[in-house]
């Protein structure tokens, strides 16, 4: 499920900077902007110019447009990190600051405690001065080694109008997935040659669905007959035992999509096709279970592909999957579904 955000200009704001900067905001070296200090790195950059941290350090003289944020009081600069992640500068930028299009900033450094390498999708909560969340935003760090420690920055949006003032920050959510198992929507193509990802999925009443789609991204046919195998995963990655995984979806709900039973499906290069997954979050007696991970093979001999729908499944212990079928609603790069195809 999908971090909820704040009224629709500050997330276009900060959506459009986060865009610009992408994953490029930490690199694994760990070298950031002109030099190792936080206040030296903010004030001599703003954060639209985010994409240089992580680059190596130049002696050339910086051309780009910098600005002079307020460094707000941080008690936590000095703490243990959560999850791998430590917060270590806020900073208040406002048209005195000479950027625009931001209110708030915050830097961190993010260690991969893990043995291999991962790609990191953190969330930050900005606090007003009562502990109230006043913005949540996403940063996506790729490809962090084992052991290494990265430096970035997440940036948030003008605030709308009466919003209080950013007084705090902290870590909300750290997810992580195997970088080989890293799930993507577009860009390179795997050497799988599929893309595999998850929607954002829909709640309502307790019940849940998540969207599992495959596109053909490489140059063959994909043939496919039957379910996704699934494994379930814990925050620590640990496999969830005691969750019945159910062939369809009927038995979740009706109406889903899931209930018929699998058909050959044969992709041709820029096609799709389409399973979903559904739960329900009803809690009685017993453990509630809730796992982020869904680890994913499209078929028996594909490679896995690792998803964060966050299964909230209460105490139901149950999980269903439908057949994989073909996705004509999808919409290729040059921007035709699969009816308009040739």
């Amino acid at each position: 499920m999908s971090t909820a955000s704040r009224a629709a200009p500050a997330v276009l704001a900060a959506a459009l900077l986060l865009a610009a900067c992408g994953s490029e905001s930490a690199s694994s070296g760990g070298e950031v902007g002109e030099g190792d200090g936080h206040p030296g790195r903010a004030e001599a950059l703003c954060p639209s110019e985010i994409a240089r941290y992580g680059s190596a350090s130049s002696s050339e003289p910086s051309v780009r447009p910098s600005g002079t944020p307020t460094a707000l009081p941080l008690p936590s600069v000095n703490g243990v990190a959560e999850d791998g992640v430590k917060i270590t500068a806020l900073y208040a930028w406002g048209l005195e600051s000479g950027c625009a299009g931001v209110d708030n900033s915050a830097d961190f450094e993010l260690t991969n405690r893990q043995t291999e390498t991962a790609t990191y999708t953190l969330t930050f909560g900005f606090l007003s001065a009562s502990g109230g969340a006043v913005d949540n935003a996403e940063q996506t760090v790729q490809a962090v080694g084992p052991g290494r420690t990265v430096k970035g920055t997440v940036v948030v949006g003008e605030r709308v109008d009466n919003a209080p003032e950013v007084t705090g920050v902290k870590v909300i959510k750290v997810r992580s997935v195997p970088q080989a198992e890293a799930s993507s929507a577009s860009g390179t193509c795997p050497k799988s040659g599929m893309h595999l990802y998850a929607d954002e999925g829909d709640a309502a009443m307790g019940l849940r669905a998540v969207g599992l789609h495959l596109v053909n991204c490489g140059t063959r046919p994909i043939r496919l007959n039957g379910y996704p195998r699934l494994t379930i995963q814990d925050e620590d990655h640990r496999l969830v035992d005691g969750v019945r995984i159910l062939q369809g979806t009927d038995q979740i709900s009706t109406g889903l999509g899931g209930d018929s039973g699998p058909q050959p499906v044969v992709l041709r290069p820029r096609e799709a096709a389409v399973a979903g997954l559904a739960w329900r979050n009803t809690t009685q007696a017993g453990e509630p279970v809730n796992a982020p991970y869904v680890r994913v093979w499209a078929e028996p001999a594909a490679d896995p592909v690792m998803v964060v729908p966050e299964l909230d499944l209460g105490t139901t212990g149950k999980l269903g999957v439908g057949p994989w079928r073909k996705d004509e609603t999808h919409r290729d790069s040059a921007g035709g579904t699969a009816a308009e195809r040739p």
